[in-house]
């Protein structure tokens, strides 16, 4: 049984990539690569990578995390600046037995020495969007835009490996070396093989607070299935953060086990993710709380249409 899950409608031309490539027997490590670079490599989606919207300063920085479930190996990159596909760095670092997570000036030398691709990831449209607001902001109120959907994904092999993996820009508007959950192993993204899966999405300086993807995967080698443990991961951090905090901003998981099965958990009134997997075809899914239960939609063609006018202006 192979499987495939990620976060954001976004992710559906890399998740049919990362389908094909588990149908013929690729390892989960190819296939959450390259779904990951389809996502990270499409300017449309302004959340991750080439096309990314910029700092306060009009720079594009750049977070990524990779874990490998079978080794429990985990490289990461955050601040990365100048560099194509930061999760194909991550994933180098993987292999590496010390010095796995690295920022800034660091990630970026060591992209340059290891052949990984030079590329400006500012692209005009979004370098036009950070110009408008900025307008807008005076240096006294300048404060984060609401721009932070990250494409996290979960893979299973034909062979039980498993994989999990991050990419974002991070928020829009956000301070210079701001780093949120998303290389942070444990919140942004964690996986087991001989458990199973997860990856986050949303305000990172939430995730963070409840190591949200490792918790999911401890639910789940409790013997929780996918679904009640995303859930309860989310429930209980959203309502500790508004008792402790007054506050809980976005906050959505997804998540596999080696079976197979899968569930989502979220605290927005819509959250998109797509599913494939050996036994069922390719889906984008919505997740909409109904009478109090998170009920899952199909997206429509016209929902779609208008996801990508949206994406594209």
């Amino acid at each position: 049984m192979w499987g495939i899950i990620a976060t954001w409608a976004m992710a559906y031309d890399g998740v049919l990539k990362g389908s094909k490539l588990l149908t013929n027997k690729n390892s989960s490590v190819k296939a959450i690569e390259e779904t990951i670079k389809s996502v990270e490599d499409e300017p449309s989606f302004r959340s991750v990578g080439y096309g990314g919207l910029p700092n306060e300063k009009g720079i594009v920085e750049l977070d990524s995390g990779f874990m490998d479930g079978d080794k429990m190996s985990v490289g990461a990159v955050g601040g990365l600046t100048g560099f194509k596909n930061p999760i194909s760095i991550a994933i180098k670092l993987s292999e590496e037995s010390y010095n796995n997570f690295l920022v800034g000036r660091g990630a970026e030398e060591y992209a340059r020495l290891n052949g990984f691709e030079e590329k400006d990831m500012a692209a005009e449209r979004s370098l036009e969007i950070w110009r408008e607001k900025k307008k807008s902001f005076s240096e006294e109120n300048m404060k984060a835009y609401d721009g932070h959907d990250t494409v996290g994904v979960v893979t299973l092999d034909t062979y039980g490996k498993m994989c999990a993996g991050t990419s974002t820009s991070g928020l829009f508007m956000k301070r210079e070396g701001r780093v949120g959950d998303s290389p942070l192993c444990g919140g942004g993204f964690y996986v087991d093989s001989e458990v199973g899966g997860a990856a986050a999405t949303g305000v990172g300086e939430d995730i963070m607070k409840g190591c949200l993807s490792y918790e999911v995967v401890r639910l789940m080698k409790e013997g929780c299935h996918p679904q009640e443990a995303a859930e309860r991961a989310v429930i209980e951090l959203s309502e500790k953060l508004k008792r402790k905090a007054n506050i809980s901003r976005d906050i959505s998981v997804v998540c596999m086990n080696n079976n197979g099965e899968w569930g989502i958990g979220t605290n927005i009134d819509e959250f998109s993710f797509v599913i494939a997997r050996e036994d069922m075809d390719l889906v984008i899914f919505l997740a909409k709380r109904i009478n109090g239960k998170l009920e899952y939609i199909k997206a429509t063609d016209k929902w779609l249409e208008d996801y990508m006018s949206k994406e594209i202006k």
